[in-house]
């Protein structure tokens, strides 16, 4: 089962880095798209971007700098506080739109390949896998 997941997953970031590269962000390296994982960060502490991301705080804080100087994201304090928060940039809100595009028009291909029903129930399925990895007292 692993294997199979990671076997899809690495067609959806392959998709998703073509996609982007197509979109003439061709400077973001695969793993800046890390920082573009769903909930997209705008108005995130960098430490929450770090657990969400499943990386050290310094590495993010390295991937961060990366992506901030080549313009998708900007560390900002809020209004009202000294705590600096990353937020996306005109840009960054760009290839978020890009991955979100890549991964709507993906989705309807391998429901169109097993069929729609199938893939309803599949997202079903992987919705409650998720949702139940989450819920306390689930077995680790």
């Amino acid at each position: 089962m692993g294997a199979l997941l990671r076997q899809c997953w690495r067609r959806v970031r392959d998709r998703i880095q073509d996609a982007v590269r197509a979109a003439g962000f061709d400077d973001l390296q695969e793993a800046h798209l890390a920082v573009f994982t769903y909930p997209l960060p705008d108005g995130v502490r960098p430490a929450d971007l770090a657990r969400r991301m499943g990386m050290t705080p310094q590495a993010t804080n390295y991937l961060i700098a990366q992506v901030e100087a080549l313009g998708y994201l900007e560390r900002r304090a809020a209004k009202g506080s000294d705590r600096r928060l990353v937020y996306l940039t005109e840009r960054g809100w760009q290839v978020g739109e890009t991955i979100f595009g890549c991964l709507r028009e993906l989705q309807a291909e391998w429901a169109d390949g097993v069929g729609q029903q199938r893939f309803a129930e599949f997202m079903d399925v992987l919705r409650h896998l998720a949702a139940e990895e989450r819920a306390p007292g689930f077995p680790k």
